[in-house]
C-alpha cells in the first residue's frame, strides 16, 4: 500500500470558497488526494481517497436518515484518529444532523471522571445518540443511561448495524450548525460551541489564504492533533479538506510514545503544513534529537505552527538547533492565537519571520500592566520573554480594553476581544454563559491577556489564572516555567494558583513527586518553594501530588489550573511535607 499522491493531477485547487462541509467534500471526492494512517512504527495503516470518505459517508447518513433519526438532532461521537470517525462525523453531515465531537480518555485511572463528562456533554448537547471505537462501548452505555433521549449508543458496529435504506440525502447547507465543539474548559466549565457553517468557512478562509498559511497546489498535511480538538479537527481536518489537500495522521498516543515518527512522516512523504503545541516540540527534541536518522530531510516542512498553549521561545529554538542540520528551516515556524469560540484562528504571524520575541520588564509588567522593554534583556530575574502572534483575520476586529472598556495603546496589557464573521453565535442551550462572553453587537471577551505591538497581538495569559499577591500581577507560567528551567520537576508537572486564606492571597504550586521516601519529598517541596521565592520574591505553599493520580488536563491536554485548584481545596492533596 502506498501513500496517497499529495497532488491532483486533474481537479484545479479550490481554497476554502465553499459555503458547507458536504460540498467541500463533494469536490474534494474528485480528486485523488485523501487521508492516511499510520501506527507508532510509521507502518501505512490505511489510505482511504476522498471519493471513498464521502462514498463511506454517504452510507452511514442513510442508515441515521432510515433509522428515524431527524434533522438538526445531535450525534456524540468519541473523536478518535480513525475512519470510523470520518464515517461517523461526515455521515452526521449528509444526514442532516450535527455532531459532537468528544475526547476519548486521557490520563490515569479516569474512568470516573470519564464517564461524568460523557454525562454532561450528553445533558449539554441533548444528543440522541452516542458513537465511537468499540473500546468505549461501554463507556458509551454507562453515560447514556441515564438519558432517554439517546436511541442508539455503542461502537462503531451499534452504526453499521443499522440497515442502509434507499432515502434522500440531506446535507447540512449554509444556515445550519456543522458541530458543536465542547472548548477545553482550561478554566472554567466546559461549554457547547456552536460552530456554524458560515462562521467555519470564514474561518478556513482566512486561515488558509495569504494571511493564514497560504496553502498552495502540492501542499500535503502531516498531524497528530487530536479530531476533539479545535486545532487537530478544523486546523488539521477541515483546513486541508477545504484545498483538497492530502493529510497523514499518527495518533496522539502514537505520537506520544515515539514523537519522532511525526517528522518521520513528515520526512518520508515530503510533509510540508504541521502543527503542535510547544510541548509537542519539546517532547520530539528531547525524544528525538540524540538519534536523529541519517535520512531525516525536513526540507519540505515550509509551515510549520504553532498554538493551542503559551508558545515557549526557548523551546522552539532549541528545536530549530537539534534539526537544523536535518534541513529544518527555522524561519518556518508560524506562532498564532486562537480559540474554539472563534472556530480555530485568530491571528497568523507573517510567513517566513520564524519566531519573534518581546523581552520587557517583570516588574513593569506586574505592577503598571504596561510591557515595557527590559532595560537587559539576559537579566532573568526582570526579563520576561513574549511571542509576537500575528495580525488578526482580514475581515475580523480585535481590540485590547482596560477594565472600563476603554481601548489600550500598544505595550498596555488588557483583555482581548474580537469581532468577525468567524465568532461563534453562541454556547448551546446556555444563553446565559454566552452572554458573559459575547456582547449584542457580537464583541466575544476571549478572556485572555495581551498587549498590541505594532499591529500584532502579544498573549500574555490567562485573565483568570492570574495570581495578585500585594497588589502584583503574577502570571502562573512564570511561576511554573521557573521550577522546570531548574529541572527540578519535568515540564508539565506543576501547577501554579492561588488562594483566598482570608487575609489574602496565598501562592500554592501542586508538583507531581516522582520521588519516593520522605527525604527526598521533603528535598523536592524545599526546591520547589526556593525557586518560587527566587522567581516572584513571594512564598508559596507546596502539595505533592503522586504520579498515579496526575495533574488534571483539559480535553486538548493543556493543563487545567483550575481543576488542579479546586481538587487542592477539596482536599485530594493532602501532603504538604512540612519543610516547604
Amino acid at each position: 500500500m502506498d501513500p496517497l499522491p499529495s497532488r491532483n493531477s486533474q481537479l484545479a485547487q479550490r481554497r476554502a470558497d465553499f459555503a458547507s462541509v458536504p460540498e467541500m467534500l463533494d469536490y474534494a471526492a474528485q480528486g485523488q488526494t485523501g487521508v492516511s494512517f499510520y501506527n507508532a512504527k510509521g507502518d501505512l495503516l490505511s489510505a482511504i481517497p476522498w471519493r471513498e470518505v464521502r462514498e463511506r459517508a454517504h452510507v452511514t447518513a442513510r442508515k441515521l436518515i432510515g433509522a428515524g433519526f431527524a434533522a438538526g438532532e445531535r450525534i456524540l461521537i468519541t473523536a478518535d484518529t480513525w475512519p470510523g470517525f470520518f464515517d461517523s462525523f461526515f455521515g452526521a453531515q449528509y444526514a442532516g444532523l450535527v455532531p459532537v465531537p468528544v475526547s476519548i480518555p486521557v490520563g490515569i485511572g479516569g474512568k470516573d471522571a470519564y464517564l461524568d463528562q460523557l454525562r454532561r456533554q450528553l445533558f449539554a448537547s441533548g444528543a440522541v445518540a452516542a458513537v465511537g471505537i468499540d473500546d468505549l462501548a461501554g463507556f458509551l452505555a454507562d453515560a447514556a443511561r441515564e438519558f432517554p433521549a439517546v436511541r442508539l449508543h455503542g461502537g462503531k458496529g451499534a452504526l453499521d448495524a443499522l440497515p442502509e435504506k434507499a432515502v434522500d440525502l440531506r446535507p447540512l447547507g449554509p444556515a445550519d450548525l456543522s458541530y458543536i465543539q465542547f472548548s477545553s474548559g482550561s478554566t472554567r466549565h466546559p461549554h457547547g460551541v456552536q460552530i456554524s457553517q458560515r462562521a467555519l468557512m470564514a474561518n478556513l478562509a482566512g486561515m488558509t489564504g495569504p494571511a493564514g498559511l497560504d496553502v498552495v497546489p502540492g501542499d500535503r498535511a502531516v498531524s497528530w492533533l487530536p479530531l476533539y480538538h479545535d486545532m487537530g479537527l478544523i486546523g488539521f481536518l477541515m483546513g486541508p479538506l477545504s484545498c483538497q489537500l492530502a493529510i497523514d495522521y499518527l495518533t496522539p498516543r502514537d505520537f506520544a510514545r515515539r514523537p519522532m515518527q511525526w517528522l518521520n512522516i513528515i520526512s518520508r512523504n515530503r510533509g510540508s503544513i504541521s502543527y503542535s503545541p510547544s510541548f509537542g516540540y519539546d517532547l520530539s527534541m528531547r525524544r528525538g534529537a540524540m538519534q536523529v536518522p541519517a535520512d531525516l530531510d525536513l526540507s519540505c516542512w515550509r509551515r510549520a505552527g504553532i498554538g493551542g498553549d503559551m508558545i515557549r521561545p526557548e523551546v522552539l529554538h532549541r528545536f530549530a538547533d537539534a534539526f537544523e542540520p536535518s534541513g529544518f528551516d527555522r524561519k518556518a515556524f508560524i506562532p498564532s492565537y486562537g480559540m474554539a469560540e472563534v472556530c480555530l484562528a485568530i491571528t497568523f504571524s507573517p510567513q517566513g519571520e520564524g519566531v519573534r520575541t518581546d523581552i520587557v520588564d517583570r516588574i513593569a509588567l506586574a505592577d503598571q500592566q504596561r510591557a515595557v522593554p527590559a532595560a537587559d534583556p539576559r537579566d532573568g530575574q526582570r526579563a520576561r520573554s513574549f511571542v509576537l502572534c500575528g495580525r488578526v483575520l482580514p475581515g475580523h476586529l480585535l481590540e485590547v480594553r482596560d477594565p472600563d472598556g476603554k481601548l489600550l495603546a500598544d505595550r498596555e496589557v488588557g483583555r482581548i476581544f474580537i469581532q468577525g464573521p468567524s465568532v461563534m453565535p453562541g454556547y448551546f442551550g446556555e444563553p446565559e454563559a454566552t452572554r458573559e462572553v459575547l456582547s449584542d453587537d457580537g464583541w466575544l471577551d476571549t478572556g485572555d491577556l495581551g498587549y498590541w505591538l505594532n499591529g500584532e497581538i502579544v498573549v500574555t495569559g490567562r485573565a483568570k489564572d492570574l495570581i495578585i499577591i500585594n497588589g502584583r500581577n503574577v502570571w502562573p507560567q512564570d511561576i511554573e516555567w521557573a521550577i522546570e528551567a531548574k529541572r527540578i520537576v519535568k515540564n508539565g508537572d506543576a501547577a501554579a494558583f492561588s488562594i483566598d486564606t482570608g487575609e489574602g492571597e496565598r501562592v500554592v504550586v501542586a508538583v507531581l513527586a516522582r520521588v519516593s521516601g520522605e527525604e527526598a519529598r521533603v528535598a523536592l517541596a524545599r526546591d520547589v518553594a526556593g525557586a518560587v521565592r527566587e522567581a516572584i520574591a513571594v512564598d508559596c505553599d507546596v502539595a505533592l501530588v503522586p504520579p498515579t493520580s496526575g495533574l488534571p488536563t483539559t480535553t486538548s491536554g493543556k493543563l487545567s489550573r483550575a481543576r488542579t485548584k479546586a481538587n487542592y481545596l477539596a482536599g485530594l492533596y493532602t501532603y504538604k511535607p512540612a519543610a516547604a
